[in-house]
Protein backbone atom coordinates (compact mmCIF):
# COMPACT_ATOMS: atom_id res chain seq x y z
CA UNK A 1 0.00 0.00 0.00
CA UNK A 2 1.24 3.59 -0.63
CA UNK A 3 0.33 5.26 2.48
CA UNK A 4 3.71 7.42 1.80
CA UNK A 5 1.39 9.75 -0.38
CA UNK A 6 -1.22 10.23 2.11
CA UNK A 7 1.62 11.22 4.50
CA UNK A 8 3.02 13.22 2.61
CA UNK A 9 -0.09 15.36 1.39
CA UNK A 10 -1.04 15.70 5.33
CA UNK A 11 1.98 16.97 5.75
CA UNK A 12 1.93 19.40 3.47
CA UNK A 13 -1.04 21.04 4.39
CA UNK A 14 0.52 21.06 7.93
CA UNK A 15 3.08 22.88 7.07
CA UNK A 16 0.85 25.50 4.34
CA UNK A 17 -1.68 26.11 7.61
CA UNK A 18 1.41 27.05 9.74
CA UNK A 19 3.25 29.24 7.32
CA UNK A 20 -0.40 31.13 6.62
CA UNK A 21 0.08 34.94 7.93
CA UNK A 22 -2.45 36.70 10.00
CA UNK A 23 -4.28 39.21 8.56
CA UNK A 24 -5.67 42.51 9.73
CA UNK A 25 -9.04 43.46 7.87
CA UNK A 26 -12.20 41.15 8.02
CA UNK A 27 -12.42 41.66 4.47
CA UNK A 28 -9.14 39.73 3.63
CA UNK A 29 -10.22 37.36 6.02
CA UNK A 30 -13.42 36.37 4.14
CA UNK A 31 -11.79 36.47 0.97
CA UNK A 32 -8.92 34.14 2.21
CA UNK A 33 -11.73 32.06 3.97
CA UNK A 34 -13.70 31.75 0.29
CA UNK A 35 -10.27 31.27 -0.78
CA UNK A 36 -9.44 28.33 1.51
CA UNK A 37 -13.10 26.62 1.06
CA UNK A 38 -13.24 26.47 -2.49
CA UNK A 39 -9.29 25.07 -2.90
CA UNK A 40 -10.71 22.49 -0.50
CA UNK A 41 -13.88 21.68 -2.92
CA UNK A 42 -11.25 21.38 -5.99
CA UNK A 43 -8.92 18.89 -4.15
CA UNK A 44 -11.54 17.24 -3.42
CA UNK A 45 -13.37 17.12 -6.70
CA UNK A 46 -9.70 16.56 -8.00
CA UNK A 47 -9.31 12.99 -5.65
CA UNK A 48 -12.85 11.97 -7.02
CA UNK A 49 -11.98 12.54 -10.35
CA UNK A 50 -8.32 10.44 -9.57
CA UNK A 51 -10.44 7.50 -8.30
CA UNK A 52 -12.16 7.25 -11.01
CA UNK A 53 -9.72 7.56 -13.70
CA UNK A 54 -8.16 4.95 -11.24
CA UNK A 55 -10.98 2.70 -11.24
CA UNK A 56 -11.78 3.22 -15.18
CA UNK A 57 -8.33 2.28 -16.41
CA UNK A 58 -8.40 -0.96 -13.78
CA UNK A 59 -11.34 -1.69 -15.44
CA UNK A 60 -10.08 -2.16 -19.00
CA UNK A 61 -6.96 -4.38 -17.67
CA UNK A 62 -4.46 -1.42 -17.41
CA UNK A 63 -1.27 -3.88 -15.59
CA UNK A 64 -0.03 -0.66 -14.25
CA UNK A 65 -3.01 -0.44 -11.86
CA UNK A 66 -3.51 -2.52 -8.59
CA UNK A 67 -6.56 -3.32 -7.01
CA UNK A 68 -5.03 -1.79 -3.88
CA UNK A 69 -4.62 1.38 -6.05
CA UNK A 70 -7.81 1.76 -6.86
CA UNK A 71 -9.32 1.01 -2.79
CA UNK A 72 -6.42 3.68 -1.43
CA UNK A 73 -8.04 6.53 -4.03
CA UNK A 74 -11.34 5.55 -3.44
CA UNK A 75 -11.03 5.47 0.30
CA UNK A 76 -8.86 9.31 0.19
CA UNK A 77 -11.66 10.56 -1.92
CA UNK A 78 -14.35 9.14 0.24
CA UNK A 79 -12.49 10.24 3.44
CA UNK A 80 -12.13 14.06 1.64
CA UNK A 81 -15.98 14.21 0.63
CA UNK A 82 -16.87 12.67 4.18
CA UNK A 83 -15.11 16.09 5.83
CA UNK A 84 -16.53 18.60 3.12
CA UNK A 85 -19.73 17.48 4.11
CA UNK A 86 -18.98 17.99 7.72
CA UNK A 87 -17.34 21.12 7.32
CA UNK A 88 -20.51 22.08 5.37
CA UNK A 89 -23.07 20.81 8.23
CA UNK A 90 -21.23 23.01 10.74
CA UNK A 91 -21.37 26.08 8.17
CA UNK A 92 -25.03 25.85 8.05
CA UNK A 93 -25.57 24.65 11.66
CA UNK A 94 -23.21 28.08 13.16
CA UNK A 95 -25.50 30.17 10.21
CA UNK A 96 -28.87 28.78 11.68
CA UNK A 97 -27.73 29.94 15.32
CA UNK A 98 -26.34 33.25 13.77
CA UNK A 99 -30.14 33.99 12.27
CA UNK A 100 -31.54 32.84 15.85
CA UNK A 101 -29.75 35.22 17.91
CA UNK A 102 -32.52 37.88 19.01
CA UNK A 103 -31.17 41.47 17.93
Amino acid sequence: MRLDGLQNEMQAMMVEASNRQPVATSQTVGADFGEMLSDAINNVNHLQKASSNLQTRFDRGDEGVSLSDVMIARNKSSVAFEATIQVRNKLVEAYKELMNMPV
